[in-house]
């Protein structure tokens, strides 16, 4: 029953604190951070004890799963290089060089276990960026740490744990470590993407047998996640790559005729289990505070001031650390990419801007999260329960680099905004309304072909007439303005033609779309949105 009650208080809390930051010119991370620190008081005496196996499990497979079903295959191509090169090579040179440097900074910590601490602290934290940001990062700045965030926590998290190993055993093998690397990578996704194929198929097949009750869809979406991430782990290749390549291949295979229903559930569930979920992590991490801040202090020596600004030190040299090679990575990749973008003739990369302002956007924007407090959270059992070198004060400096990076963020992201043009939103709903208008073609056309209904009598017919012709001047209506009873049998009659020609023209245009996505003439986030409407419309017909 205190479980039970623990849980209820904890979700309270996560909704109470998103209404908070309404009124509060504080990030949300941050609010649920403070109140789990107040939560955690002796006055309120709220304590959590989790299991690190299974808050890695419960926390990061779903979170990753959404962050791959959300992110936009189009721009992730277009911006594939930055993405990568944050994502992977930034991942790598950071475990080496800021791994190196904990390690001279910290004489008692091993070499490995400075890597591992390093590893844990290369995932950055989109959600928490877009919290802070507030909607005013331009898109493709914010597409960039979207790409890479949903990219270096798979590469971060498999590097964490080949660290933990090495520490653990103390072997380590380069030519091994690469080769494992890329089989485990490899696998994970092979995992992900057969099991998101094997699901699409049996939705699929439900569907053709009428089972479109949208309950069991949206619970098997829900599983995928855990499936996946479990199903890998017993082969022995990575649960992390296999979530997100689940929840990519889901995003191109969610596009089954009849489930309008299902796709608007389907969204907002996910979007409260995100929301609920990084709500609970950041809350857990303030509940955590105080049991961390003592563990890290009793393995300390001298007074409790001086092992205080020990500890304070340590957080900020890392921070700094981590701030400063991400910072040095992003400058040297604009110079570069503008000078070889202007040695072959073609627009400069960084669009007139100051590679110094993007760099320092794009670094303070590294904001960890959710994942490095799983990750790091989770030492204890990653090396079958042997008790891990240094894990109180690794896990006091992870928190405390994600609170410098999430106030870090908040007070130097505005500033840095504030100097930078707005997004082009004319030229965004410019290209919206033509694929728009595309389905509105497909629509009049799918009318006019429509054939008359044999069943129906001289004023049935006319009266199909009638309502085609109805529907057939308002999607006419739309095309123009976007570029710019006698008895109640008769009106119930009128209506139901009407539903049905309505819900045909709204299937025609959802149809041109997926051509479209299928010849890649639409990107996912456009597709998205129109979708959504089309969803939303079908909706209030049946509804109605």
């Amino acid at each position: 029953m205190q479980l039970l009650h623990t849980i209820l208080i904890m979700l309270l809390v996560v909704g109470g604190t998103r209404i908070a930051a309404q009124f509060l010119p504080v990030p949300l991370p941050i609010i649920q951070i403070l109140s789990g620190a107040l939560l955690a008081l002796p006055a309120l005496g709220l304590h959590v004890r989790l299991d690190p196996e299974l808050f890695l499990l419960l926390f990061i497979p779903p979170l990753l799963f959404v962050d791959g079903w959300r992110m936009p295959k189009g721009e992730f191509r277009r911006l594939r290089t930055p993405i990568l090169l944050l994502a992977f090579a930034l991942v790598l040179f950071t475990v080496l060089v800021a791994g190196w440097l904990i390690h001279l900074l910290l004489a008692d910590v091993p070499l490995a276990v400075a890597f591992a601490l390093a590893a844990v602290l290369s995932p950055t934290d989109a959600v928490a960026v877009s919290a802070i940001a507030r909607n005013r990062l331009p898109r493709t700045l914010m597409n960039i740490l979207q790409g890479e965030a949903l990219m270096n926590d798979a590469s971060g998290l498999v590097a964490f744990k080949f660290a933990v190993a090495a520490a653990l055993t103390g072997i380590f093998s380069l030519a091994d470590a690469s080769l494992k690397f890329v089989l485990v990578a490899l696998g994970g996704l092979l995992v992900g993407v057969a099991l998101g194929y094997t699901l699409s198929r049996v939705r699929a097949w439900m569907i053709a047998r009428g089972w479109e009750d949208p309950a069991p869809h949206v619970m098997f979406m829900l599983l995928l996640p855990f499936a996946a991430y479990v199903l890998a782990e017993h082969l022995g290749v990575s649960g992390i790559l296999s979530a997100v390549a689940a929840g990519m291949v889901q995003s191109r295979l969610d596009l089954l005729p009849r489930q309008t229903t299902t796709r608007l559930l389907n969204r907002s569930v996910w979007h409260l289990l995100e929301f609920t979920f990084n709500g609970l992590i950041f809350l857990l991490l303030g509940l955590q505070l105080p049991d961390i801040v003592k563990a890290a202090a009793r393995g300390a020596q001298g007074s409790v001031w001086l092992t205080a600004c020990q500890l304070a030190f340590y957080v900020l040299a890392v921070f700094f650390i981590l701030l400063s090679l991400r910072f040095l990575w992003m400058y040297g990749y604009w110079r570069i990419s503008s000078a070889l973008r202007h040695w072959r003739g073609l627009p400069s990369a960084v669009d007139g801007q100051s590679p110094i302002r993007l760099a320092a956007l794009l670094s303070l924007g590294g904001v960890r999260g959710a994942v490095t407090l799983a990750g790091v959270l989770s030492l204890p059992l990653l090396g079958n329960g042997e008790a891990f070198p240094e894990r109180d004060l690794l896990i006091f400096i992870a928190a405390g680099v994600i609170l410098l990076s999430l106030l870090a963020a908040s007070v130097g992201l505005p500033r840095l905004l504030a100097g930078l043009p707005p997004d082009n939103e004319d030229a965004r709903l410019s290209e919206r309304q033509r694929h728009w208008a595309r389905t509105v073609e497909a629509a009049i056309r799918a009318l006019e072909a429509q054939a008359e209904d044999a069943s129906l009598d001289a004023e049935g017919m006319a009266l199909a007439t009638e309502v085609k012709a109805k529907i057939m001047a308002e999607y006419r209506q739309q095309l123009e303005q976007d570029s710019s009873g006698e008895a109640r049998t008769r009106m119930r009659q009128m209506d139901e033609l009407e539903q049905r020609l309505r819900l045909e023209a709204l299937r025609a245009q959802r149809l041109e779309l997926y051509r479209l996505r299928r010849e890649h003439q639409v990107d996912d986030d456009l597709l998205g949105e129109i979708l959504r409407d089309l969803d939303i419309s079908e909706a209030r017909l049946q509804r109605g």
